[in-house]
């Protein structure tokens, strides 16, 4: 049995905060109905048409749900949506600001005819302040909670090329949802869960606030090392790079012996420790590149292996999708869409005695009469409902 067979999800979601939580609840065995737009449905689905022709965030993030469309300003959708969530075990909604409150999807509204219900409320920067009201995207909140300032290269801050404000405020509301279902399960009633965007990264960025904040300069950008670690990042060798990290003396001691062949250098003044390597960085940079320039990155990588010294290949997202990890441990699933079967990844939960559900990923509306049968609207009903633009 899945942790959440048998809990049923309603989402009202677009883009990839709330859709990265629910894919999840989905895996875990829950039924998860989204609620899409009539026609459009959720715009996410037309953010590209790299898969297949569809959008390589939807299949990402949608597999295993049910869609059902309904056109809330309508009063049998409605009175439809109602139905759903005062039968549901979570609501978790990320529209825009207010727009739950007009629907009457607060949980002060449902906690009367729902008092299980676990409601989640995604937002760009919570539901006080003076930024309450202010449209939030990835990169916008990127850039408030200062991630921006801290990733690029030393001439140019950049964007982190994934949607990884999104994604930590998703992983986040997964979490709340769970210890909430966790809670219920004791004492019988909801909860109403909130994650803001900004509060999510903000709580990832407090290495550099605390950094900026007590010594009075920020991280400096380094691309592919790190500012409070030496050695750590990429390193030349004959035919590419390789990238390792030490993290304390035991394994500086290591690498100096087994690696670069020049135990001393462990007691060398500029490198003794690591607030003195973090100071001589060019130096060592240019001790280890001239031991790795006569080697290729497969035999740099062998010998640091060898020695126990962390290390990894830069790879391209093609690298990874083709990565012989993910091949020998059987992390590949076929996911059936309108286009045919895509490849898509287990979670990263694994359970010993039961596989995630990876369902398939719904076309728009696919299950709007399926789903609305079940709350018990009769196929004229519903027939009526489609002719009235409702779903």
């Amino acid at each position: 049995m899945l942790p959440l067979e048998g809990m049923r999800v309603i989402a009202l979601e677009h883009a990839v905060a709330a859709p990265v939580c629910t894919r999840h609840l989905a895996d875990l065995g829950a039924d998860v109905i989204k609620v899409e737009r009539p026609g459009e449905g959720d715009f996410a689905r037309a953010y590209d048409d790299h898969v297949n022709g569809l959008c390589s965030h939807f299949v990402w993030l949608n597999r295993g749900k049910r869609s059902v469309t309904l056109n809330v300003k309508h009063p049998e959708a409605r009175a439809a949506l109602q139905a759903l969530v005062e039968g549901a075990d979570v609501l978790i909604q990320n529209l825009a600001p207010g727009a739950a409150a007009r629907l009457d999807l607060s949980y002060e509204a449902l906690k009367p005819v729902n008092p299980k219900l676990v409601i989640c409320d995604v937002s760009g920067y919570g539901d006080s302040g003076p930024f309450m009201n202010k449209k939030a995207y990835d990169l916008l909140i990127q850039a408030e909670a200062g991630l921006i300032s801290v990733n690029g290269t030393a001439d140019e801050a950049a964007r982190v090329g994934i949607s990884i404000a999104d994604i930590a405020t998703g992983m986040y509301a997964l979490t709340g949802i769970l210890s909430a279902l966790l809670r219920r399960g004791r004492t019988g009633e909801g909860a109403n869960v909130k994650v803001a965007m900004l509060d999510a990264l903000g709580e990832w960025m407090m290495y550099p606030m605390l950094r900026h904040a007590y010594t009075g300069s920020p991280p400096p950008r380094m691309p592919a090392s790190h500012p409070a670690l030496a050695p750590y990042g990429a390193h030349r060798t004959m035919d590419g790079q390789v990238i390792l990290g030490i993290q304390n003396e035991r394994e500086w001691a290591t690498f100096c012996a087994r690696v670069l062949g020049r135990p001393e250098a462990a007691a060398d003044a500029r490198f003794a420790t690591m607030a003195a390597r973090r100071e001589n960085r060019a130096a060592l940079t240019a001790m280890i590149e001239d031991r790795f320039s006569g080697m290729t990155s497969v035999e740099a990588a062998s010998l640091l292996d060898a020695a126990g010294i962390a290390n990894g290949r830069l790879n391209q997202p093609i690298d990874a999708w083709n990565h012989e990890q993910f091949a020998a441990r059987d992390r590949w699933r076929e996911i059936e869409t309108e286009a045919g079967p895509v490849r898509g990844l287990l979670p990263p939960f694994t359970f010993a005695d039961e596989e995630a559900a990876t369902g398939a990923v719904p076309s728009v509306g696919q299950h709007t009469d399926a789903v609305l049968a079940e709350i018990g609207f009769t196929p004229e009903r519903i027939a009526a409902m489609r002719a009235a633009g409702a779903v």
